[in-house]
């Protein structure tokens, strides 16, 4: 992914909802003028999420998602309405969409309950609106049932198609307010320096999500990313002060992979203040200070206590992998218990989370707000502790208070400027 590129997690999620046949996947393809969903007479033609990522304007970049009926039946159908299930926790805007034919059934009311309960702005489209004469009393009709904002448009014809995508659009915009990645916590040619290890587990020829990131939030800053690997580090550190320079040649930031945290910490000096991508990954999507309330459930773990090591996306797991090698490691060595570990990854995040004595998740690069959001609800509403990777390491190093003293305080105060 090139810098330029906008990440899924980034783009506005939008689903399209309803029962079999309502011309869910039509209509997909006429808001994106793109045959992305396959169209069928058939009932049940769309059997898993199909998702793609576009610009839409005048929105922007968005990530539109077809699900499988709602009303789908038999053990199969059952499995499917659990994946559009599972969509609605990363929706920022659904579109229930009713075959005007047939009109509303019990699984539209059902979609409508959901999308209140997790409080996910909709609109009621009302296809094949051609099929019908009076749409007023339709209309009516629906409203007298808890339906609202409906929008009457025809997939076949594309009659209102414009006017669904100008309030998809109007809805659709992100929130006001969002936490930014960096920008608020540098200053304009700060130098920070970004510790990026470059092992067998990098990707060949290109940096992870949240170094692309952060180097993009830090150039929007006006600030000066210099990147290096850990063994560079403290030579860089060494060539800076022999500058002659002063403050303006000393780093006003450090931030490192937290697999290298350790290792970091031993070369920065203590005035200089200095986090993780992990931890400011956890303040962007919202998270931290439930994550450095979470990290200290470690050292009450005891034999026997299962954790649960969730990650955002999917990747090869190889040899010394973070989350199912290192982390146990540490962990196990932190308390001497025999600790049981499960994991998931992607969107396989159980719903269920009784079983586990703490989640320790990755920085949530690759999932959107609504979905971090839901995941750390339904921790909270289990009483089960959350963390993340970044924030557990720094606790089980003991630089806890260290790496997050800046995060979570802003910007630094006069006297601790290097500016």
């Amino acid at each position: 992914m090139g810098l330029n590129a906008t990440p899924s997690s980034e783009r506005v999620h939008i689903g399209f909802f309803g029962r079999r046949n309502a011309g869910k996947s039509s209509l997909v393809n006429a808001v994106t003028d793109q045959e992305i969903s396959v169209v069928s007479d058939v009932k049940g033609t769309t059997t898993d999420p199909v998702t793609k990522s576009m610009e839409l304007l005048p929105l922007g970049p968005v990530v539109i998602i077809d699900t499988p009926g709602f009303d789908d039946e038999g053990a199969l159908g059952e499995k499917r309405v659990q994946r559009a299930k599972r969509v609605l926790n990363k929706t920022d805007l659904a579109v229930l969409v009713i075959d005007a034919r047939s009109g509303a059934a019990e699984a539209d009311r059902e979609l409508v309950q959901l999308f209140e309960e997790k409080e996910i702005p909709y609109l009621t489209v009302c296809n094949k609106s051609d099929l019908i004469a009076d749409q007023e009393t339709f209309a009516q009709d629906l409203g007298g049932k808890g339906f609202r904002d409906i929008l009457f448009v025809s997939a076949l014809t594309g009659k209102g198609i414009f006017e669904l995508k100008e309030e998809i659009a109007k809805r659709g915009r992100p929130q006001s307010g969002k936490i930014p990645l960096i920008e608020d916590l540098v200053t304009p040619s700060e130098i920070v320096i970004l510790v990026i290890p470059i092992d067998k587990a990098a990707p060949k020829g290109r940096l992870i999500l949240p170094q692309q990131m952060m180097i993009r939030g830090l150039l929007d800053a006006d600030a000066i990313p210099v990147c290096v690997k850990q063994d560079r580090l403290e030579e860089t550190l060494e060539r800076l002060a022999g500058t002659g320079q002063g403050a303006d040649t000393e780093p006003g930031l450090i931030i490192t992979d937290s697999q290298v945290f350790e290792e970091v910490a031993r070369v920065v000096p203590e005035e200089i203040p200095m986090t993780s991508f992990s931890i400011l990954m956890a303040r962007y999507k919202g998270f931290l200070d439930a994550a450095v309330e979470g990290a200290h459930k470690i050292d009450d773990l005891k034999d026997n206590d299962l954790i649960l090591i969730s990650e955002g996306c999917t990747h090869h797991r190889q040899c010394g992998d973070i989350g199912t090698v290192k982390l146990p490691a540490w962990i196990r060595k932190k308390t001497g218990a025999s600790i049981r570990f499960e994991t998931s990854s992607g969107t396989g995040f159980p719903e269920d989370l009784s079983r586990y004595a703490m989640i320790i998740h990755c920085g949530g690069c690759m999932l959107n707000d609504r979905e971090m959001r839901y995941r750390m609800k339904c921790a909270a509403d289990q009483g089960v502790p959350i963390t993340n990777y970044g924030t557990a390491i720094a606790h089980m190093k003991g630089i806890l208070q260290r790496s997050t003293e800046i995060v979570l305080n802003g910007k630094r105060n006069e006297n601790t400027s290097t500016h």
